[in-house]
């Protein structure tokens, strides 16, 4: 096996080795930030429900302040019936009473349904404050089991990247900079296998990167010239199975 293909095979360990530590610190930062904005989203939910709350309040007030001044009215209407001097001035007052006090039955009717709301939202709130805290409470105990795996993906992080440095000084700086492209686009996997299918010659040659069909050009181009070949679908480097190095370590 030529030197470019081994050394560019070498780096792919190391690089699936960083990508795989990457994903993995990725992750654990994600699974903090998601319970955050989980949080968040509550307080912003219990919010809603206290404003609610408040309004809904401040609108029973409001209706049992028109009650008490309607009641103070039909006070003073009954007061009137027992001094109105004619049976005309008699009728008028009845019907401004009756009417005040058809009224007052729709308010007090409107005031104990607002009440029922409010009492409906306070304990929509309180569920949700009781949501909040153990949300809070998952908060901490994330943060507390990802802080020693942070540390130590961290770790493996740094040591990996010291090796990815090491390997790469075998690379030539054309090699490198396509492998590093490629590696990019694909989270460390800028290298393909090629796959044969079929017993007996002819053959059938795909690229195990994306599955698609290679040129036996290729094939033989690989068996007899250290070079790099490209897929001509995905863009991967390409490397024959019998120039296939130790997987990476977990």
């Amino acid at each position: 096996m030529g030197t470019i293909l081994a050394s560019l095979l070498d780096l792919q360990s190391v690089e699936r080795g960083l990508s795989q530590v990457r994903a993995r610190l990725k992750t654990r930062a994600n699974a903090v930030a998601y319970q955050k904005n989980r949080i968040d989203q509550l307080r912003a939910d219990f919010e809603a429900l206290h404003k609610k709350s408040l309004e809904r309040r401040k609108e029973a007030d409001r209706l049992e302040l028109q009650l008490r001044t309607d009641e103070d009215k039909v006070a003073k209407l009954r007061s009137s019936l027992s001094t109105a001097r004619t049976n005309k001035e008699y009728a008028t007052i009845l019907t401004q009473l009756n009417t005040i006090k058809a009224d007052n039955a729709k308010v007090e009717e409107r005031a104990i349904r607002v009440l029922q709301d409010v009492d409906v939202v306070k304990g929509e709130a309180d569920k949700v404050k009781e949501q909040i805290s153990a949300e809070e409470k998952h908060l901490t105990e994330i943060e507390t089991a990802n802080r020693d795996e942070i540390v130590r993906l961290n770790a493996m992080l740094e040591e990996l990247s010291a090796k990815r440095t090491e390997a790469a000084k075998s690379v030539s700086p054309k090699a490198l900079t396509i492998f590093e492209r490629l590696a990019r686009s694909y989270d460390g996997d800028a290298m393909a296998v090629v796959e044969r299918y079929g017993k007996k010659p002819p053959h059938d040659y795909v690229c195990g990167g994306c599955s698609m069909s290679l040129t036996a050009e290729h094939v033989n181009a690989l068996r007899v010239r250290d070079e790099i070949r490209i897929c001509d679908n995905c863009g991967r480097i390409l490397y024959l199975e019998t120039q296939k190095q130790n997987a990476p370590a977990e």
